[in-house]
């Protein structure tokens, strides 16, 4: 990834949805959102995101340097833990207690907590040793004593162990170091920048990425539609004995019927050459908006698809051209021999005016 990002870049991203809900909001019963004062449809910014993570999870599994941070089932702190370690920097001092022959088998019986371990002596009559790891997440092992209902001996021992565990704060040329290992490890901190101040973990500092995007705003109003669903199956004996054998459970999901929708986004060379975003990330990216979609179909989502991918090339890193005016050279209107709601892309025409100097119009879809 030696390639540099030189210049500025603006794009337009515009998809659509049929038969689908696009971005359930969890707040309004995972209805689809709207604009309440438009009645036109929204899709975040933090969703499209997330499709984009998910693409390039698949294509490059995982591996470094096009790990995802923000993934599902992560434990963000351990990254740190792990970046610093790797780095060679001292996360803090692990906590070792001596322990009896008893209370070690015991302990060796549990399923112990991560953060915590055991040692047991190496010569007869030598102390055993519960150790809790400088790393170790004293509020996760506090819930787990808890669950785990531990008898008061164990559960003792554990926690007097906890408070000699000494986290270690990093100097300020140590946070440096582990954001630059975050974002060289990470494409998506690289690319859309994260924060990485968390209390539980080293500090790597914040990272403003040099991709922004916008929501997506449907061109035209969109109406939700219910549906009324029925599953032939129930979940339990007591549902099927109420229903008398009918076993039927009913449900419902909302779907638009179409909708257009157009987001941008903005690319910094600037904040580029601070995480060490690359010209062939950038690439992966542009090829992460034409492909999200087919990766990520669903019943619930319909048919989504990205319809066309803008992008205005400019000349220089400062840019040649306000992105509200290149934004407004495109057009989206409604086809004038179609009267009724529109269903499908075909009942729109897109248009794109002329650039102006110094800017390159690059219709990549």
């Amino acid at each position: 990834m030696s390639n540099t990002v030189n210049n500025r870049y603006d794009f337009t991203l515009i998809f659509d949805v049929q038969d689908g809900n696009p971005n359930g909001d969890p707040d309004a019963g995972n209805l689809p959102r709207i604009d309440a004062e438009t009645g036109k449809g929204l899709v975040t910014d933090v969703c499209l995101k997330r499709k984009v993570r998910n693409y390039v999870q698949l294509v490059k599994g995982c591996e470094r340097p096009y790990d995802i941070y923000i993934k599902e089932k992560a434990v963000l702190g351990a990254a740190h833990v792990k970046a610093f370690k790797e780095l060679g920097i001292s996360v803090g001092e692990e906590s070792r207690k001596p322990i009896s022959q008893e209370l070690f088998e015991k302990l060796s019986e549990l399923d112990l907590c991560e953060g915590l371990t055991l040692e047991e002596g190496e010569e007869e009559g030598a102390d055993h040793h519960l150790i809790v790891g400088a790393d170790a997440d004293k509020k996760v092992i506090k819930v787990w004593i808890k669950d785990e209902k531990l008898e008061k001996s164990i559960a003792s021992a554990i926690n007097t162990a906890l408070k000699d565990a000494k986290p270690r704060k990093p100097t300020a040329d140590e946070t440096e170091q582990g954001r630059k290992k975050m974002c060289e490890d990470y494409f998506d901190i690289r690319t859309f920048g994260a924060v990485l101040s968390l209390k539980s973990a080293p500090n790597c500092g914040q990272v403003r990425g040099p991709i922004q995007m916008t929501f997506g705003r449907s061109t035209d109003r969109i109406v939700s539609l219910e549906h009324s669903i029925t599953r032939m199956a129930v979940a339990t004996e007591a549902e099927a004995e109420k229903q008398g054998g009918d076993n039927r459970t009913m449900g419902r999901k909302n779907t638009v019927p179409y909708g257009l929708y157009v987001a941008h986004g903005f690319v910094s060379p600037h904040l580029a050459a601070q995480t060490g975003f690359s010209g062939d990330d950038l690439e992966l990216f542009w090829k992460s908006l034409e492909q999200m979609f087919e990766h990520d179909r669903s019943a619930a989502r319909g048919l989504m698809s990205t319809q066309k991918l803008i992008v205005f090339k400019h000349d220089s890193a400062l840019g040649n051209a306000p992105a509200h005016k290149l934004f407004d050279l495109i057009e989206i209107k409604r086809n004038t021999n179609n009267e009724g709601p529109a269903r499908s892309f075909k009942d729109y025409n897109v248009t794109v005016g002329n650039a102006p100097v110094g800017v390159e119009i690059l219709e990549l879809l």
